[in-house]
């Protein structure tokens, strides 16, 4: 089998196959790797390729340079808001991502660097490691936007983090550094190269027995289609959420650089 994202490579997305080793690169630095529709489907078919994919072993995901990702375009989120899909919330882009990382046998190691906003979050969810340096700065914005959680974190981050820190960080949708990230459990450890360490462990993982590896993960997964029934959950009310007036006002507020007013709303 041969990955399409090497074979065929996308302009903002960066893959190399080494030692059984599948480094997928986000390479669009000059919107901080914001995500499109497009790019969320073709990293989604990375994963999938990979899984299936003999050669290779390990996956590592991270920013071609000094951002993991910025979550959704904005242009590309304002398209969608005003000519929705049609069909199932779950086939909405980012649910496709968030489901093809979740369902991954192989072990997936995430490197974060710079900002980590929106879905460059909840993937972490579904990472089995994760490592960051101090430049990382996270942030789950969706209630500030009149959103809701996605990708399972009303579930998975409650799991990770104890109830109380995953209100904290759902509720305020304020930024949080790399050290809050490991005590709420996104990230394993603060390191001084976040895509060094992820390559060092992801070769090191890539030279242990692959099989013991992936049925490992999946009795530590065992409740994976719980987990994908609650990322269709959470995409359907987040899209209820995309029509909503609060979704507008922050929508209105962010074009006319204000301050959402919230107020209005009960």
């Amino acid at each position: 089998m041969t990955l399409s994202c090497i074979q065929q490579p996308h302009q903002h997305l960066h893959a190399n196959l080494e030692g059984g080793v599948l480094t997928l690169a986000i390479n669009r630095p000059e919107a901080k790797n914001a995500l499109y529709g497009e790019l969320y489907l073709w990293i989604a078919q990375a994963l999938d390729e990979a899984d299936q994919d003999k050669d290779v072993r390990v996956i590592v995901l991270r920013g071609a340079e000094h951002d993991f990702t910025a979550g959704n375009d904005m242009k590309d989120f304002m398209g969608f808001v005003q000519n929705p899909n049609a069909g199932p919330a779950g086939q909405v882009p980012p649910f496709v991502l968030l489901k093809s990382a979740a369902r991954l046998s192989k072990p997936l190691i995430i490197a974060v660097k710079g900002v980590a906003i929106g879905i460059g979050v909840t993937i972490l969810l579904h990472a089995d490691l994760v490592f960051a340096d101090n430049t990382a700065l996270f942030q789950i914005p969706f209630v500030s936007l009149g959103l809701s959680p996605e990708g399972g974190a009303s579930q998975l981050l409650v799991q990770q983090s104890g109830y109380h820190k995953a209100a904290e960080l759902l509720f305020t949708a304020k930024k949080f550094n790399a050290e809050t990230a490991v005590q709420a459990s996104l990230v394993n450890e603060v390191v001084e190269d976040a895509y060094a360490t992820a390559q060092a462990t992801a070769q090191h993982l890539a030279a242990l027995p692959l099989a013991s590896l992936k049925q490992t993960k999946a009795l530590m997964k065992h409740n994976l289609e719980q987990i994908i029934e609650c990322i269709d959950h959470e995409a359907e009310i987040f899209m209820q959420r995309v029509q909503s007036p609060e979704m507008l006002e922050a929508v209105q507020a962010f074009m006319q650089k204000r301050k959402p007013d919230f107020s209005q709303f009960n």
